[in-house]
């Protein structure tokens, strides 16, 4: 047998693809359970994930295994992916971060655009700061096409479609006032 040969013969052993079955994300490595080609199932293969990211993939995503010296009975996922969902028609040196939504493929998703901006597509966003949370550029725009609010240590403003409502510390709420904001572009 050619050294060539020899060596074919051991990275089929060591590499394998197939699909996803079950995730298991609970522990502090993902251990994942997966059908691969020739229908070859494991169970309990650890998912190591780069550094600052995690996902839990649905069922049928691709997963690369690694078996080491060919011993199928731990092996190593080292990339899942799923091409259902992966957005397409980036710019080149874009970078995207997204997720499946109701099993289409236009679900929630941040793009690092080439152009320096960030682009976020969601539902609804939530952001929490312990501490401080700090807005700041040479235009701030905040538009809300039904109802915007704020409020800070009892007083605040509210704008529900009716007019506006204010109030200020043990104050009761005042009456609408029936006009709406500008439209803000």
């Amino acid at each position: 047998m050619s050294m060539i040969s020899e060596m074919r013969r051991q990275l089929t052993g060591m590499l394998a693809r197939g699909t996803l079955v079950l995730v298991d994300s609970a522990k502090r490595t993902q251990r994942l359970q997966m059908k691969l080609l020739a229908d070859e199932q494991k169970d309990n293969v650890e998912h190591i994930e780069p550094y600052g990211f995690t996902a839990n993939a649905p069922a049928g995503a691709e997963v690369v295994a690694v078996f080491f010296d060919g011993d199928r009975s731990h092996g190593v996922t080292i990339v899942v992916g799923d091409k259902r969902y992966r957005l397409k028609n980036l710019a080149t040196g874009e970078v995207a971060m997204y997720t499946m939504f109701d099993g289409e493929t236009d679900g929630h998703h941040i793009i690092f655009k080439a152009d320096q901006s960030i682009e976020v597509h969601a539902k609804n966003i939530s952001v929490k700061a312990g501490e401080t949370l700090r807005l700041e550029g040479d235009v701030v725009r905040v538009h809300a096409h039904t109802q915007y609010a704020f409020d800070c240590n009892g007083q605040g403003q509210k704008w529900d479609g009716a007019g506006v409502e204010t109030w200020q510390d043990d104050d009761t709420v005042k009456p609408h006032h029936n006009h709406a904001p500008p439209e803000i572009p």
